[in-house]
């Protein structure tokens, strides 16, 4: 028994090498794949750096002209009404290129948050200001609850003044001349938020996340680019954008924050 061990030996080991041999083509083989997905990803991306490029250019292109059309009409008899309108559209545009081309360089985690602690009102009333110039000739109440002079926030300020940009446009697309848009804002041990709420036509219920800030599913399929990009920028901080609404009714915003990045001013 012992004098066949020597002879067994050699085969066992080329049984072993053999095994080592087809663990190794099998590790070249999902190497081969992971670089060949990576590929792939990195051309997706590209890809979609390429079309957001390419999407701003002829946002801001457009935006320009009408741009350049609304200052005409302006200028002539009975065209001040008209020309007001053309600026609104056009400056609503240009917002969405600036927004478009800030996605085409990786936006906010390529060029990384910058960060500070600022009083929430002031740039919140910057917002509503621009808002407001998007909407062109219409006139919307807004309504800021007084709570709001008395917090600040940790976040990066321009991402922040561009999520409240296209939340509150939306809203004001979605009213009627001289509605009223409520902005207050809700602290509580889970999440800190800012509310946008309006009585306008209201959205299509089931493109819309009514339940997941309660941590219900994300179905948001219906949101256009600008309250997408909203989402992505809230979600760069840890929060997340979600919109209740029913038609004929209004809908209501949420941009939620971590509860650590907005607080009362001690």
């Amino acid at each position: 028994m012992t004098d066949a061990l020597p002879d067994a030996l050699p085969a066992a080991l080329a049984v072993l090498a053999a095994a080592g041999g087809l663990a190794a083509i099998a590790g070249l083989g999902r190497a081969s794949r992971l670089a060949a997905e990576l590929t792939t990803l990195r051309g997706l991306a590209e890809g979609r750096r390429r079309s957001f490029g390419l999407l701003a250019r002829d946002m801001n292109s457009l935006g320009l002209a009408l741009l350049g059309r609304a200052q005409l009409l302006a200028t002539q008899s009975g065209g001040e009404e008209a020309g007001r309108a053309f600026e609104g559209e056009a400056r609503h545009l240009l917002a969405l290129a600036d927004a478009a081309a800030e996605e085409a360089g990786g936006a906010v985690p390529a060029r990384g948050l910058q960060e500070e602690r600022f009083p929430l009102a002031p740039i919140l009333r910057e917002a509503v200001a621009i808002a407001s110039a998007q909407l062109g000739p219409g006139k919307r109440h807004w309504r800021i609850a007084p709570a709001i002079e008395n917090l600040a926030v940790t976040a990066d300020r321009r991402a922040l003044r561009g999520a409240l940009v296209q939340v509150l446009g939306r809203a004001a697309r979605a009213t009627a001349e001289a509605d009223v848009i409520e902005i207050r804002a809700d602290l509580r041990p889970h999440a800190a938020s800012i509310i946008i709420e309006d009585e306008g036509v209201g959205l299509a219920i089931e493109d819309l996340a009514p339940i997941a800030h309660d941590g219900g599913a994300d179905r948001s399929r219906g949101l256009g680019f600008g309250l997408s990009l909203a989402r992505s920028l809230l979600r760069a901080h840890g929060g997340e954008l979600v919109i209740e609404a029913a038609p004929g009714i209004g809908a209501r915003a949420f941009l939620s924050l971590p509860p650590e990045r907005m607080a009362a001013v001690a």
